[in-house]
């Protein structure tokens, strides 16, 4: 059972931190994404909102925090209180601690300032901070040491790096320890931090490389790969961009003995997950047909459920067209051409966050299930082509009586990850 989600994401004047502020923006379809030259979505965490809600921990540590272990820890304090649970009172100090990292941003700078220091003139304090410093952030398993720390928790503690994906595969992990009776809490989150720079040159190479490719492009092959100038639009016949964005997001997840001996609310269960891959010999490329999109759907579905079951699919789709080639056609092979299937996106939300976006599309998708309402698709105006789904384009919420979703999410090179998701009293 889902019973806590918090979060620590892009807002318009202050971060996004609670269930309700992600259901404001999102069925609404908003975006929280500023242009200076890229659109990014950026969380501007101030100091005091960070002491205000773990005011207990050592500035002997905190002073070397990256920005992953802020949002990590700051959204799992939002998803604690959500939940009922204190963290430094023994609530979960048999918790599991599962993370999902996708990329090392925020660990480069502790990583090189270590590197680059002269021991023979480092004086000692100055040692012992970079010390200090290089144990909590040279690794993508930094926020999980730090969780694990608030919580006291003498549990199951592992970080996944999946990419994307990678907070989509903890759910899972998370959903097999409390059905083996390891544990009766699981805390997951996925928080990522990108370089605004890194990503300004990268669009740079990426018109060099263009240039090139367009000499000796013929035909009807496409462009080499979308831009991160202009704002993002999942499934909208003009999407050409990518909006990155950074931040946290944490679900806490009971078994069903356990959060109803405690009253806890229950916003709904996993009911099951699925990761399969394309299996190409490319590492960056995607099999467009969604075969094996297909294949992790009925790994989901098993013997228990059918598809026809399924109304709705919160899709992973970040504006890229490859993404939206492939999610139609597994829709079309499960439902066919004409199901009335709605599908939608909130990447458009937030920005494309990486390891966040498996948390967040399971909060988001249980939140419409609870609400009985599927929020728009963040900035499809006009839909694409020949999609065999809804997508729900505009700014005005779908109203839909479901109890049971699907939730995808993906890693560059072939990764396909399905959740199936189910109201708190589903089957």
């Amino acid at each position: 059972m889902v019973t806590g989600m918090g979060f620590c994401l892009p807002g318009h004047t202050k971060p996004t931190l609670t269930a309700g502020d992600v259901w404001a923006v999102a069925s609404q379809g908003d975006h929280c994404l500023l242009h200076d030259e890229l659109y990014y979505g950026s969380v501007n965490l101030s100091d005091d909102a960070f002491d205000e809600r773990l005011p207990d921990v050592p500035a002997f540590f905190s002073q070397h925090y990256t920005n992953a272990h802020r949002y990590g820890l700051v959204s799992l304090a939002e998803a604690s209180a959500d939940a009922g649970f204190e963290p430094h009172a023994d609530d979960l100090s048999r918790a599991a601690i599962l993370v999902g990292r996708g990329g090392v941003d925020a660990n480069v700078d502790s990583y090189l300032s270590i590197l680059r220091a002269d021991p023979e003139r480092t004086e000692p304090l100055a040692a012992m901070e970079l010390f200090v410093a290089g144990e909590q952030a040279v690794t993508p398993s930094d926020v999980a040491l730090v969780q694990s720390a608030l919580t006291r928790s003498n549990g199951p503690c592992f970080t996944v790096s999946c990419g994307c994906a990678s907070s989509a595969v903890q759910i899972g992990n998370a959903r097999r320890l409390i059905a083996d009776g390891e544990v009766d809490v699981a805390i997951v989150t996925g928080v990522d931090v990108f370089n605004i720079g890194l990503i300004r040159n990268i669009q740079r190479l990426l018109h060099g490389a263009q240039r090139t490719y367009d000499a000796f492009r013929s035909g009807d092959m496409p462009e080499l790969l979308p831009s991160f100038e202009s704002l993002m639009r999942p499934y909208d016949r003009r999407a050409t961009s990518i909006n990155h964005g950074e931040g946290a997001a944490t679900l806490i997840l009971e078994s069903r003995e356990h959060a109803e001996r405690r009253g806890a609310h229950a916003y709904g269960q996993v009911l099951a997950t699925a990761m399969t891959r394309d299996g190409l010999a490319n590492p960056l490329a995607a099999d467009e047909t969604g075969a094996e999109l297909v294949s992790a759907v009925r790994g989901c579905l098993g013997d228990r459920w059918r598809i026809d079951q399924i109304p709705y699919v919160h899709g992973g789709s970040d504006g890229n067209t490859v993404v939206t080639a492939f999610e139609a056609g597994a829709v079309r092979e499960l439902y066919g051409e004409d199901s009335g299937l709605l599908m939608t996106s909130q990447e458009g939300c937030f920005g494309h966050n990486g390891a966040p976006a498996g948390c967040l599309g399971v909060a988001l998708t249980l939140l419409m299930m609870e609400r009985g309402e599927v929020c728009p698709t963040a900035n499809c105006e006009e839909p694409a082509e020949g999609l065999p789904f809804d997508p729900v384009p505009g700014a005005i919420p779908r109203a839909l009586d479901f109890d049971y979703a699907l939730s995808f999410n993906y890693q560059v090179g072939g990764v396909k990850n399905a959740i199936l998701l189910g109201s708190p009293d589903a089957g």
